[in-house]
C-alpha cells in the first residue's frame, strides 16, 4: 500500500497542536483502512473524507486508548508517517477536556499536579472534619461525630456545584461535536457499549495491548468494569441511604444486611481491586502510548478511587472502635475531593465517553428527521 508521504507530512499543511497531529493522522487511517474493525474509532473515521475540529474531538472521546491499532500499524516510527494514533487521540482527548472545563484552567492545574492537588485536598479536608468531630454530635453511628446537619450542609454544595460544571462542559462538547437531539435509540446504544465496555475487547475480540505490547490481555477491561461497577454501587449505597432517611424515616446507622450497606461493602471491594490494578498496569503501560504529560494526574485520580474505597471499608470494619473518629474524618475527607476534583480529573472522561458513544450510535443510526 502507498500513501503519499509528502502530503501527510508537509509543516505547512499541519500544524503542531494535538488537532492537528491527530487530523494528520487520522487522514492516514483513512486511507490506509487496516484497523477498520479494531474499535468504534475507525469505522467513525471511514464516514468522513474532511475532518473538523469537532469530528477529531469525538474521535478522540470515542478512542479508549486500547494500542491495539499501533502495534498493527506498519507506518509507526521509524516510518516517515510516524503514526502514533493512541498518542495522538490521548493528547487531543485532554485538550478538549481543558477547552470544555468550567471554570476554565482547573482541569490543566490537575492535569499537571495531579497528586500533589489531590493529597492537599484530602488532608486540608480530613483536617477540617477532625475538627468538626471535636464539635458535639447529635444522634448515633457518624452523627455521634458529626451531625447529619453539618454533613448535608457541606456535601449537597459539593455534589450540587460539580455537577453544573460538568453539565455545562458536556453542553460544550456536545455542541462542538454537532451532536443533535438524543433518542432512547442513541442511549440504548451508548449504554450497552459502555456496560460491557465493547471497545476494550480489541480488534479479534481477545481484549487490548495496553500493558501487554504486541500481546493481547483482557485485564484492562475487567478492571475498568470493576471500577465502573464498584463506584455504581457506592452510588447506589448512598442514595439508598438518603431515600431510607428522608421518605422512610430510617436513619443510620444501619445493620450490615440493609440495603446501603449490601450495596456499599461490595462497592468498595471492586473500587479498591480495580483501582489498584489499573495503577498496576499504568505502571506497565508505554507511557509515549498515551499522554505523557498527563500521567501523573490520571495515576493521581485512580489512587484517589482506591483511597475511598479503602478508607471506606476501614471506617466501617472500625465501627464500634476508638479509630471511626480520625478514620471518618479521612474518609470524608477523600471522598469531598474526589467530588470536588470530579470535573477537572481524570473522572470527567466518564461522562464524555457516554457522550461520545450517544452521539456514535446517532451517527450510525444516520441524519434525523
Amino acid at each position: 500500500m502507498s500513501l503519499d508521504v509528502t502530503l501527510q507530512t508537509d509543516p505547512e499543511i499541519y500544524g503542531n497542536t494535538a488537532t492537528e497531529e491527530a487530523r494528520r493522522q487520522v487522514e492516514i487511517c483513512n486511507a490506509c483502512r487496516y484497523c477498520e474493525g479494531y474499535c468504534a474509532v475507525f469505522p467513525a473515521i471511514t464516514q468522513q473524507k474532511v475532518f473538523t475540529d469537532g469530528d477529531l474531538t469525538q474521535l478522540a472521546n470515542l478512542c479508549h486508548n486500547c494500542r491495539g491499532c499501533y502495534y498493527a500499524c506498519q507506518y509507526t516510527d521509524p516510518h516517515d508517517f510516524a503514526v502514533n494514533l493512541p498518542k495522538a487521540l490521548a493528547e487531543t482527548r485532554a485538550e478538549s477536556w481543558e477547552r470544555h472545563a468550567w471554570p476554565g484552567g482547573l482541569a490543566r492545574v490537575f492535569n499537571r499536579h495531579g497528586v500533589a492537588l489531590a493529597a492537599a485536598l484530602i488532608v486540608g479536608v480530613a483536617v477540617m472534619f477532625w475538627a468538626i468531630t471535636a464539635l458535639p454530635g447529635e444522634g448515633e453511628g457518624f452523627y455521634a461525630y458529626i451531625s447529619h446537619g453539618v454533613m448535608v450542609a457541606i456535601f449537597a454544595p459539593a455534589f450540587l456545584l460539580p455537577l453544573a460544571a460538568i453539565v455545562i462542559s458536556l453542553r460544550r462538547y456536545w455542541r462542538e461535536v454537532g451532536g443533535t437531539r438524543v433518542t432512547l435509540s442513541d442511549l440504548h446504544g451508548a449504554f450497552r457499549s459502555a456496560a460491557t465496555m465493547r471497545n476494550l475487547s480489541g480488534g479479534q475480540g481477545q481484549g487490548c495491548n495496553f500493558e501487554e505490547g504486541d500481546r493481547y490481555s483482557n485485564r484492562r477491561r475487567w478492571l475498568h468494569q470493576a471500577v465502573m461497577y464498584g463506584f455504581l454501587l457506592c452510588f447506589a449505597s448512598t442514595s439508598s441511604g438518603t431515600l431510607m432517611h428522608y421518605l422512610l424515616g430510617l436513619e443510620a446507622p444501619y445493620a450490615w444486611y440493609s440495603l446501603p450497606k449490601l450495596l456499599g461493602v461490595p462497592g468498595g471491594v471492586l473500587l479498591v481491586i480495580g483501582g489498584a490494578g489499573l495503577a498496576w498496569l499504568k505502571t506497565k503501560a508505554d507511557p509515549e502510548l498515551g499522554a505523557p504529560a498527563l500521567w501523573g494526574g490520571e495515576m493521581a485520580f485512580v489512587l484517589l478511587l482506591v483511597f475511598v474505597g479503602a478508607t471506606g471499608l476501614l471506617l466501617y470494619a472500625a465501627t464500634g472502635t476508638g479509630a471511626v473518629g480520625w478514620l471518618l474524618a479521612v474518609h470524608l475527607g477523600s471522598v469531598l475531593a474526589f467530588f470536588l476534583l470530579t470535573p477537572y480529573s481524570k473522572m470527567i472522561h466518564g461522562f464524555y465517553r457516554m457522550a461520545a458513544l450517544t452521539r456514535d450510535a446517532q451517527l450510525k443510526s444516520g441524519p434525523q428527521a
